[in-house]
């Protein structure tokens, strides 16, 4: 039972940091629009979908584009930073989430550059230098890789099946639930 509750744990923190990786990340974009008095005409966050924010007017394209992934990556770093070292488990989640922000932001910048794809193609056409985009991608995928790192030993987490209490792994599984219906509920149809 064990396992199980470890395995149930894993899935649920993997796909709760996909859906809320993209909610931060379109955070920065609404975030980055507002700031430079664009209207932000519409945010998809459904789970079956690639999420965007739209915009328009835009008057800043740069600036919107570019706030999506580094509030991406910054926001959960700072989540991180507020939970309380006594709080192990919540705190090692947020520390889990920023490091897959980093890493998921940081690919998608960097790798999308040669591609042109979503975002990347925008901050392209708006002037951004392709080595800057690859920098963005050198800073980042590492930093998630060292967050992740300081967790620990994934084979000593693996082989240890008890830290996980099944409390624990159903929270996570009902938070994960809730960013899905949310992300339902709030998209436009």
């Amino acid at each position: 039972m064990q396992r199980h509750n470890q395995i149930l744990f894993v899935a649920s923190m993997l796909a709760m940091s996909w859906f809320g990786m993209m909610a931060v990340h379109e955070l920065g974009h609404v975030i980055g629009a507002v700031i430079t008095r664009g209207h932000v005409t519409g945010v998809v966050l459904h789970p079956m979908a690639i999420s965007r924010t739209d915009v328009h007017p835009n008057p800043n394209p740069a600036v919107v584009v570019w706030l999506g992934p580094i509030l991406g990556c910054l926001l959960p770093l700072g989540l991180q930073l507020l939970i309380p070292a006594r709080m192990k488990i919540l705190r090692n989640s947020a520390t889990f989430f920023a490091g897959f922000c980093l890493l998921t932001n940081g690919a998608y910048v960097a790798v999308g550059s040669f591609d042109r794809v979503g975002d990347c193609g925008e901050m392209l056409r708006t002037g951004t230098p392709l080595w800057l985009m690859i920098t963005f991608g050198v800073l980042t995928i590492p930093s998630g890789l060292f967050l992740w790192h300081r967790l620990g030993s994934l084979k000593q987490f693996l082989a240890s099946p008890d830290t996980i209490t099944a409390r624990t792994a159903w929270v996570v599984v009902a938070m994960t639930g809730a960013i899905i219906l949310a992300e339902v509920l709030l998209s436009p149809r």
